[in-house]
């Protein structure tokens, strides 16, 4: 097989390739999308837990966010700024980090429908020139098998195939026997190559299983994304929590993400529903398997990151109850202090003060010790009176220069 290489191939040749190894296992394509469907499902699964990790921790944060949001309401760059470092410090990130992983199976999803539209190229592995004469020697034979819409004419001509198998061996002397077989696109009577039939008053509709089974894959499909993504935002919701590690519900309720998902549990839903009556009933029974497979393992992831919040919460609720003990005994104490003080008088008890206190108040037992000691002797200690200078009439006059016969009397 040789195709001229385009960045998508990356992608499509092993998609197609993994396809046409399982649909030759089970001879059935619908079973072989299904197994395929599984099998990128848990390829994706690593990227899916990132993703759900991310959207857990941002749903945690949603208290401490609405918090800043109030406390910065008038200035819109100290509240990024704080939002920012909040994010980076518990290690939530909207880049590839963050929400931007739930874009990948959307970005694996286009390759796929290429896969799907074009199954001669990709599944049976032949050259574009001969996809087209395929093509062309189909067309020749029933043209009333194609629309005016050459989207679609690989899936039509892959189904016809096995029945003008002799005239395109002719038309195509070196085909293979693997590609003159064709592929069935039967599933439990589906066509799944063909597109859902939407308007059921349309001339070409029929009350038959064919036609009612490939209008309820697409309606299916979309319901399972709804049911996936109500049980993705309830276990988001269960984490979000306060500053002391207790889970908000109100908060869970009203926070910005909890009303984006609200939108995004109908809106993508919605999306895929009219993409699945635009394309082959094939790529919604893959959109139904994905939901299934999501749905199922949504609940696990949610468990297992659920427990190490847990330990989170518990040790921030730990922190929160230390913190109230400290703050309570504190105001014991106030309280105490305010009931031996009712009147509020206070007294000066700086440090220097109270050393000053406890220094005079030494100096003056000791003196009274002293006294009381002579006393007891019997000795008498005769009061010396204190004169400030050498003259009693000037007792301010005596400095650090000070001179007792200053101002005595010259007179002899």
């Amino acid at each position: 097989m040789f195709l001229a290489f385009k960045l998508s191939d990356l992608i499509t040749v092993p998609f197609g390739w993994l396809l046409g190894v399982l649909y030759d296992l089970t001879s059935n394509y619908g079973v072989a999308m299904i197994l395929f469907a599984l099998i990128v499902q848990a390829v994706l699964t690593p990227i899916n837990a990132k993703s759900k990790k991310s959207m857990m921790k941002m749903s945690r944060l949603q208290p401490r966010i609405q918090d800043i949001q109030r406390r910065y309401a008038h200035d819109q760059q100290k509240q990024n700024e704080a939002i920012q470092k909040l994010q980076q410090e518990e290690g939530a990130s909207m880049g590839m980090g963050g929400c931007l992983w739930s874009f990948v199976p959307l970005l694996i999803l286009f390759p796929l429908f290429t896969v799907i539209r074009e199954p001669i190229t990709y599944i049976l592995g032949e050259s574009a020139e001969v996809t087209q004469q395929i093509i062309n020697t189909v067309k020749g034979l029933n043209a009333d098998l194609f629309s005016s819409n050459n989207y679609y004419d690989q899936v039509i001509a892959a189904s016809a195939i096995s029945r003008y198998a002799t005239e395109i061996q002719a038309a195509i002397p070196g085909i293979s026997a693997e590609t003159l077989a064709g592929i069935n696109f039967d599933f439990f009577g589906i066509n799944l190559g063909a597109i859902p039939q939407f308007n059921i008053f349309a001339s070409t509709w029929a009350w038959d299983w064919a036609h009612i089974g490939a209008f309820l894959i697409p309606i299916v499909s979309a319901a399972s994304q709804v049911a996936q993504m109500w049980v993705s935002q309830k276990t988001n919701d269960s984490v979000i929590t306060n500053e002391k590690g207790v889970q908000d519900k109100e908060i869970a309720a009203a926070s910005q993400t909890a009303q984006t998902n609200k939108m995004m549990m109908w809106m993508m839903p919605l999306m895929s529903l009219w993409i699945g009556f635009t394309v082959s009933a094939g790529l919604s029974l893959y959109w139904f398997i994905g939901g299934v497979y999501r749905m199922i393992t949504d609940p696990i992831m949610t468990k297992h990151y659920r427990k190490i919040y847990d330990a989170e919460d518990a040790e921030r609720l730990k922190r929160a109850m230390e913190q109230d003990a400290i703050e309570a005994e504190k105001e014991r104490i106030r309280a105490e202090r305010r009931a031996a003080n009712p009147e509020g008088i206070t007294t000066n008890t700086s440090k220097k003060k109270l050393q000053k206190q406890q220094r005079d108040q030494a100096q003056a037992l000791k003196e009274a010790n002293a006294k009381e000691y002579a006393a007891k002797k019997g000795v008498v200690e005769e009061e010396e009176e204190t004169v400030m200078s050498g003259i009693p009439s000037r007792p301010y006059c005596k400095g650090r220069n000070y001179d007792p016969n200053r101002y005595a009397s010259t007179e002899e």
